[in-house]
């Protein structure tokens, strides 16, 4: 199969010729002609499958060769694409635009952590397809700006990563703006049952579509685990950096925000160029710091998971996890940005005593032994779980008390 056998419009084919896309990738072929036919879809699908172009290409389709009956007004959009971070929705935007370069269709994009003044300007001048993130949408609609009465095809994207990020409220109050009939696209990594149940309200006879089971890890991707100490994880993963060969584009994950800046203000010490992205950042800072990464001049890219979702860069070489997430899925997510566009890739893992129960979890889930690695001058030397020490309870305001300085020791 090749995209000319969609019989897609001609203009979005000449886009899709010119970009030089040729195969469907395995979700992009099966969701693209129920989709085509204004079917309900539920995709299940991390990462990395092509799900954008899976769900883009089909709107762009449906929406020029049926026009709206009247004109279009500065507050209606007839497609609605929901996403959880700031950088997805600028990438699915962008991946609109390109796909769509031949249509007259008018593509908007708004988002919280920037000012709105300009996307209201844009709101204004009429947009056919928004792509939003739930809060700054909740917020234009209240102000007037977006009439979501009319939206015509609704697309809710990384769904378990809306329920992660806390924005499964909102997602439910956008629904309720909505009209009843109107065609949905659905698309998670995951299925918790909070995210199953939302489907299940949503769609309406959708046809399913699952690719890459969050189980399974690109095969091309050769993974290790390097056993160490959680104190000399810095100085690890700066002998990586400096030992490994070709280490040329390397995206490392920590659990918290203050962690990726902390690492890496110490892999710039030790002359790596390195960024960190996360949810503090500013918009600015966050464009700055993805820009910088794609053409090389930043090393290394030092993210949370939520901040890194729907990162779409294809020369990654290696993906390295700081620190074992809790989920083990989420592994599977985060070592899927290397080995990308058929090239190989390598994913580090340093595991120290505390974390070889998560190990255990991963290896489990992907029913694969990972291959440990020795030859590192940092091997764990602590056998023996950390005990934090529980915070004494709170009794209450105590009563003011008068200073007394305290005598010197004799």
């Amino acid at each position: 199969m090749t995209f000319d056998d969609f019989g897609f419009d001609k203009r979005i084919a000449d886009a899709i010729n010119l970009i030089g896309y040729t195969t469907p990738s395995p979700i992009q072929a099966q969701a693209i002609p129920p989709a085509l036919l204004g079917r309900d879809i539920l995709g299940c699908a991390q990462t990395g499958t092509g799900k954008t172009c899976a769900f883009a290409v089909p709107i762009l389709h449906r929406l020029a060769l049926n026009p709206p009956a009247e004109a279009n007004t500065a507050q209606r959009i007839r497609a609605l694409i929901l996403t959880p971070t700031r950088e997805l929705a600028m990438q699915i935007d962008e991946s609109f635009m390109n796909y769509g370069q031949f249509l007259p269709l008018k593509t908007g994009l708004v988002m919280g952590g920037v000012g709105a003044d300009s996307q209201i300007r844009q709101l204004k001048k009429g947009v056919d397809i928004l792509t939003a993130t739930p809060g700054r949408f909740i917020d234009l609609v209240w102000q007037g700006y977006i009439d979501p009465c009319r939206v015509e095809i609704f697309v809710l994207d990384e769904a378990d990563r809306m329920l992660d990020m806390g924005f499964l409220p909102d997602v439910y109050r956008i629904i309720e703006m909505l009209p009843k009939v109107k065609q949905t696209l659905f698309f998670s990594a995951t299925m918790p049952p909070e995210v199953k149940k939302l489907t299940e309200t949503l769609l309406n006879d959708p046809v399913q579509v699952t690719v890459t089971p969050v189980s399974s890890t690109v095969e091309r991707i050769e993974q290790w685990i390097c056993l160490t100490d959680k104190a000399s994880k810095p100085d690890l993963a700066v002998w990586l950096l400096k030992q490994v060969p070709d280490m040329s584009s390397v995206l490392i994950f920590t659990r918290t925000k203050h962690g990726a800046d902390r690492l890496s203000d110490k892999l710039r010490k030790a002359g790596i160029r390195s960024k960190a992205i996360h949810g503090d950042k500013s918009q600015g800072a966050r464009v700055d710091a993805l820009a910088d990464f794609k053409s090389g001049k930043c090393r290394v890219l030092v993210a949370t998971d939520i901040a890194a979702r729907g990162l779409d860069i294809d020369d990654i070489s290696h993906v390295i996890n700081y620190e074992l997430p809790h989920e083990p899925e989420t592994y599977v997510h985060r070592i899927g940005r290397t080995g990308r566009a058929g090239k190989d890739g390598i994913a580090v893992s340093l595991c120290d005593f505390d974390e070889k129960k998560l190990l255990a979890d991963i290896e489990k889930l992907i029913k694969k032994k990972i291959d440990i690695e020795e030859s590192h001058p940092y091997p764990m030397k602590v056998f023996e779980k950390s005990v934090k020490q529980p915070r004494p309870p709170r009794r209450g305001p105590r009563a003011p008390q008068a200073h007394t300085p305290r005598s010197k020791p004799k």
